[in-house]
């Protein structure tokens, strides 16, 4: 059956011009949308590392999408639909990263409750191509309760995007457990975002700017490393949290987290017991797919599981330039891990139809 367009009249069948690609993908052509299958198999390709600001929100901390250096930041119409349909990418789930750990309570809350608002607009406009993670203020983590059901609940949001610590303090820090109560209660995901590590802002300083380069992998290892031996992700053990760039360096080198308290106990605190080793705490969290080479991406899959990998683009900064075929073209994966990775698994987290 022919589907119909938004006008109600019948829209063309789409045709391919372009030539036909590695593992079932075809190129977009002239501007047409670029599907992906897999052994004959159409499908749902889902990106859940995508960003967006909304300027509104923006200028009330003083900032202008010109402070964000990257264009089209603000732009979340036909430009960004015309680029998703180049990557191959169906669905994007978007998030804002956090520039108001920092404000006042009452300045970020109206930060958030316009990012939120905007952001359940957006995905109305484009019901079969967005959905989004709501914002909220974690320095109140009793407000982020809010937030969350609020965004959840009541504006179709399907989670939180967070930075990878709020204001100096680490997200294992108790004030911060009942939101992951309220996250875990609603079976919702938590995307894990960094924000460099400014504390080595002195040594990050020169070229090929290693604040983003070597501070934001660094800052989710350091986020999860502390979820781990703190014991939060124990005490919370049915949280769903994905974190950007493929968890940041520790999946390379896990293996030294079952180490530590073995080798220096008296670094470690008797009184947290964890009730796994610490690289088995990996394969109980999901990761993008955002690791650049074949050999990352089979490494990430050893260590965490393909079971736990969703697509992340960065879109739209161009870290990787085609992140689908990145997945279609490492070797070594099933038919159904693929599927999976390109959206099956993002699917089921973030309550899309398949």
């Amino acid at each position: 059956m022919q589907k119909q367009n938004s006008s109600g009249k019948k829209a063309s069948p789409v045709v391919f011009t372009g030539c036909e690609m590695t593992n079932g993908m075809q190129a977009a052509a002239g501007g047409q949308r670029r599907h992906v299958s897999v052994n004959g198999k159409r499908v749902k390709t889902i990106d859940v590392h995508a960003h967006c600001i909304v300027p509104e929100a923006f200028a009330l901390a003083g900032k202008t999408a010109a402070d964000h250096q990257f264009p089209d930041l603000d732009e979340v119409g036909s430009k960004r639909m015309a680029a998703m349909d180049k990557q191959g990418i169906d669905i994007e789930a978007l998030s804002i990263n956090p520039f108001w750990y920092r404000e006042k309570r009452d300045l970020a809350a109206e930060i958030c409750r316009i990012q939120n608002e905007k952001l359940a607009e957006m995905c109305a406009l484009y019901p079969d191509r967005l959905v989004a993670f709501a914002s909220v203020t974690l320095q109140d983590p009793a407000l982020a309760v809010e937030q969350l059901t609020h965004g959840v609940k009541k504006l179709g949001l399907r989670g939180a995007a967070v930075g990878a610590s709020c204001a100096d303090q680490e997200f294992s820090d108790p004030k911060f457990h009942p939101f992951w109560a309220k996250a875990e209660e609603l079976g919702v995901l938590i995307f894990i975002h960094p924000q460099s590590t400014p504390e080595l802002n002195r040594r990050f300083k020169g070229n090929g700017w290693l604040a983003n380069t070597i501070g934001n992998p660094l800052d989710t290892t350091i986020c999860l490393s502390h979820l781990i031996f703190d014991g939060t992700l124990d005490k919370f053990p049915n949280l769903k949290l994905c974190s950007a760039h493929g968890g940041g360096y520790l999946p390379s080198y896990a293996p030294r987290s079952d180490h530590p308290c073995r080798v220096a106990p008296w670094h470690c605190d008797s009184n947290v017991k964890l009730k796994k080793k610490p690289t088995e705490y990996l394969k109980t969290m999901y990761y993008d797919t955002l690791v650049f080479t074949p050999e990352m991406l089979r490494h990430l899959a050893t260590m965490v599981g393909v079971s736990q990998l969703v697509i992340g683009t960065d879109h739209p900064i161009p870290w990787h330039e085609d992140p689908v075929t990145h997945i279609m073209n490492t070797p070594g994966f099933s038919d159904d891990e693929r599927i999976a990775m390109l959206g099956g698994t993002a699917a089921k987290l973030l309550g899309i139809k398949p």
